[in-house]
């Protein structure tokens, strides 16, 4: 194995499994539905995320710098859908009790959500600024760095989604939930905040 690859590696490892709006969501997924339900929603971020990080390597990147307008709108929008989130989250209920409601994500908005993930984007440009050395070949060390994301991503938010089960195990009360899930959502609207800050 290449240094650079073991190098890309380490990277993605740190920002996959660090805590971020998908981690928390995926982890309060876990609590609130299981690992089994929330595996459409650790799929979703699978593709989601490479997919962007090959759409930047693409060219989507150029057009951001070409348009901030668009960036900044993108920023907004996805600061706003984080939000709905945080909401869905500290509502969610108890489902195998039959109180509440909410369901996981499912594979298309978890996708979706990637790119308007704002750690999702700068985990993305910073990897592709980082790992992308050989001009004339940028589009193939974007595939690489998105074949190690894919895999990567898998493992993090499976073990995140186990982490919520199992405290969503330990969360028998609804209100032991609810202050879990108040929680999750507090995390979630912090992240937002810092990214304003």
């Amino acid at each position: 194995m290449s240094s650079a690859l073991l190098a890309l590696i380490v990277f993605v490892f740190a920002a996959a499994t660090t805590p971020g709006p998908t981690n928390v969501m995926v982890s309060a997924s876990g609590a609130n539905f299981g690992y089994w339900r929330t595996i459409p929603h650790i799929l979703g971020t699978m593709v989601g995320l490479p997919g962007l990080i090959v759409a930047i390597g693409l060219g989507l990147g150029q057009v951001f710098l070409a348009y901030p307008a668009l960036h900044e709108a993108l920023r907004w929008a996805g600061s706003a859908y984080l939000l709905y989130l945080a909401w869905r989250i500290a509502r969610a209920g108890q489902p195998r009790s039959g109180g509440g409601g909410g369901r996981p994500l499912t594979f298309i908005q978890a996708a979706l959500f990637q790119w308007v993930n704002p750690k999702g984007w700068l985990a993305s440009v910073s990897a592709l600024a980082a790992f992308s050395t050989r001009p004339q070949h940028y589009l193939a060390d974007a595939l690489i760095v998105a074949g190690v994301f894919f895999a990567m991503v898998f493992l993090s938010t499976s073990a995140w989604c186990l982490f919520g089960a199992a405290i969503g195990r330990l969360l028998a009360s609804p209100r032991a939930l609810a202050w879990f899930n108040g929680s999750m959502s507090a995390l979630i609207v912090a992240s937002i905040a810092l990214l304003f800050v």
